[in-house]
C-alpha cells in the first residue's frame, strides 16, 4: 500500500484531531454509504459525492485523499460495524451467543446490502485492499466463534481450515437470502446454527481437544 492510499484510509493527522472533525468524517462516511448503497463504484463521481454531502470537494480530498480512499474508508467503517456485532454478545450463554451473532450478521447485510456485497465478493473488482478487509472480519468471526465452542482464539489448523469452510458457506447463503429474502430470516439463522453445530461436532472427531458443545435440546 503506498502512501497515498495509507492516509486515504485512516485520514490526515489533524483530520483526526478532533471530535468535530471525527463527527463531520463520519457524517461523510454515512452520506458515501447511501450513495454508493444505490449507484456503482464507477458511476459516481467526487463532484456526485460532494454535492450529495453538501460540501466543497476539496473538504473530502482533506480527509481521504480520493476516491479509493473514501471508498475504503467506507468498507472499513462497515467491517467495524459488523465485528462490532459480531463482539457484542461475550456475556450470552455458548448456544444463545452463536444464535445472536448469526442472527446480527444477516441483520446487518440485509439493511446494509451493499456494503456486504462489497465486502464478501471483493470490492471494486478484485481489490486486494478489500479482501484483505474481509480477511479481518473472518478472522475476528472465527475468533468469536472459538472463543464460544472452547474458550480459546487460537485453534489448530484444522479446526480453522473447517470454521472457515462454514464461514464461506455462510458468506454465500447470505449474498443468495438478501438477493430476494424468500426465507424468513429467524429460518436463515437456524439454518446457519445447525450448520456450525455439524461443523464443531466434525471438528471433534478429528481434533479431540477441541470438543463440541452438546446437542441443543429438542
Amino acid at each position: 500500500m503506498n502512501n497515498s492510499q495509507q492516509r486515504g484510509r485512516g485520514g490526515s493527522p489533524g483530520a483526526r484531531g478532533t471530535a468535530r472533525s471525527q463527527a463531520r468524517r463520519a457524517e461523510l462516511i454515512a452520506t458515501g454509504r447511501r450513495l454508493f448503497a444505490d449507484t456503482s463504484y464507477d458511476a459516481l463521481s467526487m463532484d456526485d459525492i460532494a454535492r450529495e454531502a453538501g460540501v466543497a470537494k476539496g473538504l473530502i480530498y482533506y480527509y481521504f485523499t480520493n476516491k479509493r480512499g473514501y471508498y475504503l474508508a467506507i468498507i472499513e467503517d462497515a467491517v467495524a460495524h459488523l465485528v462490532e456485532r459480531a463482539g457484542s454478545t461475550h456475556d450470552l450463554p455458548p448456544v444463545e451467543r452463536v444464535q445472536r451473532t448469526v442472527d446480527g450478521y444477516l441483520r446487518y447485510a440485509q439493511h446494509h446490502q451493499a456494503a456486504y456485497r462489497a465486502i464478501v465478493t471483493g470490492g471494486v473488482g478484485f481489490d486486494t485492499e478489500v479482501l484483505a478487509i474481509r480477511d479481518t472480519v473472518r478472522a475476528r468471526l472465527l475468533a468469536t466463534i472459538a472463543l464460544g465452542a472452547w474458550g480459546r482464539a487460537d485453534v489448530p489448523a484444522l479446526a480453522r481450515t473447517a470454521l472457515t469452510g462454514w464461514l464461506s458457506s455462510v458468506e454465500g447463503v447470505t449474498l443468495d437470502w438478501i438477493t430476494a429474502q424468500e426465507v424468513p430470516r429467524e429460518t436463515v439463522v437456524a439454518l446457519l446454527v445447525r450448520g456450525l453445530g455439524d461443523t464443531l461436532r466434525l471438528i471433534e472427531e478429528y481434533e479431540p481437544d477441541c470438543p463440541a458443545p452438546p446437542r441443543p435440546s429438542a
